[in-house]
């Protein structure tokens, strides 16, 4: 385990990215007319294949990189990042995380990683860390799991015994706005964070504008989730890992992150950052993925 101190490193928030793939066959004679049909079913089989396959043999040899977004966020949170690595060559995805519980929400990431053919370097943001640490195990595609200001829990760990477990989260039960949504158990609801929290306590060192901006889209978890847990081993006690620590992380003291990666053996890069590391430093968080990448080929 290596404790390494990165210098602050300031970018523009990036727009999203869009990418698209488009298949055609195009039918040569008259007489090929009549395999217009199988022409259409072989453009469609390619269609639901190609967003994994590797462009060329430098390609096939890169881990596809999964990012997965935390708690009153959405993938967007990882636009800066996702640029980044595309620009080197990676593939990457950053499938919704539904924010219904570890379970589902581990059920549903460990559905999608089922899909992609080839190693894998799975990266969790905040929330994020509880999922990729359920989903991981006994997947042998992941090669590597990546932490950004992330929990890294262990059996009978919850979001809020670890983000309690030392002082100085913003997060507490105060500054949480509670919302009924349809089918809700008993009990449950909606927790939406106070907008006018929410900038000082997710997104310090942003501007006041995106802050603002990031408050008012939050996309909320149920409050259950606060209280949940893993449901099987943790995925790091057999896959390396590696961790960011945002030094200005005022959501997840930064004290718990370390004792976190520790107790895991992570590979730690600690560098003066707010919680949306990825938003506020996204070439510091894109240099610790492609560590990962580069380690596991």
């Amino acid at each position: 385990m290596g404790i390494s101190i990165v210098p602050r490193l300031t970018a523009p928030r990036l727009a999203a990215a869009g990418v698209s793939l488009a298949i055609a066959g195009t039918l040569l004679g008259a007489g090929l007319a009549g395999s217009a049909t199988a022409a259409t079913a072989t453009a469609a089989t390619a269609a639901t294949t190609a967003r994994h396959a590797p462009s060329s043999s430098a390609a096939a040899a890169k881990p596809t990189i999964v990012l997965v977004h935390g708690a009153w966020a959405d993938s967007s949170s990882w636009n800066g990042v996702i640029e980044r690595l595309q620009a080197l060559g990676y593939t990457v995805d950053a499938p919704p995380n539904p924010l219904s519980g570890v379970s589902s929400d581990s059920a549903y990431l460990s559905d999608f990683l089922s899909t992609i053919s080839g190693p894998i370097v799975l990266v969790g943001h905040s929330y994020g860390g509880f999922v990729i640490t359920n989903a991981a195990t006994g997947n042998p595609q992941v090669k590597a799991l990546v932490y950004d200001d992330a929990f890294i829990p262990a059996a009978g760990d919850t979001p809020e015994s670890l983000s309690t477990a030392m002082p100085g989260s913003c997060l507490t039960p105060a500054v949480l706005h509670f919302v009924p949504y349809p089918g809700a158990p008993s009990g449950d609801a909606e927790a939406y964070v106070n907008q006018n929290v929410f900038p000082g306590c997710f997104a310090n060192g942003l501007p006041a504008r995106e802050g603002a901006a990031l408050a008012a889209e939050q996309q909320p978890p149920v409050a259950s989730i606060l209280s949940d847990t893993l449901t099987t081993t943790p995925a790091w006690q057999t896959i390396p890992s590696w961790d960011i620590i945002g030094t200005a992380d005022h959501v997840i003291p930064p004290a718990e992150q370390v004792v976190m990666a520790k107790r895991a053996g992570s590979h730690i890069t600690e560098f003066n950052a707010p919680h949306l590391s990825m938003i506020s430093d996204p070439s510091a968080v894109t240099s610790v993925i492609l560590n990962a990448a580069r380690t596991v080929g």
